[in-house]
């Protein structure tokens, strides 16, 4: 299942219990509003200009040292990703993984062009909150989609294959380690292609750093407070 494995939730009852209509319905609107969710709230990411996310920092960086058009790069990166999913733990692709390619990055895209025409040059109070609001709504989505356990994004994946499949440490620290790799290998790269600081806000920023340290403590939180009880219901029992 994708969640951290210090509180296991795969018993027999639960496992017959996936694939029951009430079950199944909820997690297929969890996969999907979340992550339609995750595009909007990159898009209020963007829009204050702190920084990208993590694996974004690590995207800017190949971007500047690869010469090829940034939409192929991407998709070469994602595969690679979902390869490794395949090989380690194919359990975690599924609807929601390909939602995440094919549509979140319009949504994300649609969020930024929006938030643009109603806040051109947004005053740096401003940028704060788009800066709150992106973090937090973005965590809080993920935990739903991830806790549906329908196929999450292929950098997810990787955190949550080292935590659950492979049982070292839990998926909150994993995913610091994995956001922290992302952010010193994208600021790397990028200052090996470019050899000069000018334009390295395009790779990291305040909110590349919060996301690092505790996007993995957040949506563990969201999760364990407003995922995992919404799956089951608030009556019914949850796992220890």
């Amino acid at each position: 299942m994708a969640q951290i494995p210090d509180q296991v939730w795969n018993d027999k009852e639960h496992t017959m219990n996936i694939f029951s209509k009430d079950h199944f319905v909820k997690r297929c609107l969890m996969s999907a509003i979340g992550v339609l969710i995750c595009g909007i709230a990159v898009g209020f990411f963007k829009h204050a200009f702190f920084g990208v996310d993590p694996f974004q920092s690590l995207m800017a960086g190949l971007d500047a040292l690869i010469p090829i058009k940034f939409g192929t790069l991407y998709v070469i990166v994602n595969v690679i990703l979902l390869l490794f999913s395949l090989i380690f733990d194919r359990h975690y692709i599924g609807l929601a993984t390909f939602i995440n390619l094919f549509l979140l990055g319009y949504v994300a895209q649609f969020s930024l062009e929006t938030l643009q025409h109603f806040f051109p040059a947004p005053a740096l109070y401003l940028r704060a909150i788009f800066l709150l609001i992106g973090i937090g709504v973005i965590c809080f989505a993920s935990s739903f989609y991830i806790t549906a356990d329908l196929g999450v994004s292929t950098y997810d994946a990787v955190a949550l294959i080292i935590s659950n499949t492979w049982h070292i440490w839990q998926f909150k620290f994993i995913r610091i380690i994995t956001d922290v790799i992302c952010v010193v290998a994208g600021v790397g790269l990028f200052l090996l292609a470019t050899k000069k600081i000018d334009g390295i806000q395009a790779v990291v920023g305040i909110g590349t750093i919060i996301t690092a340290f505790f996007m993995g403590p957040l949506v563990d939180f969201f999760q364990v407070k407003v995922a995992r009880p919404f799956l089951e219901g608030k009556s019914e029992k949850q796992p220890q």
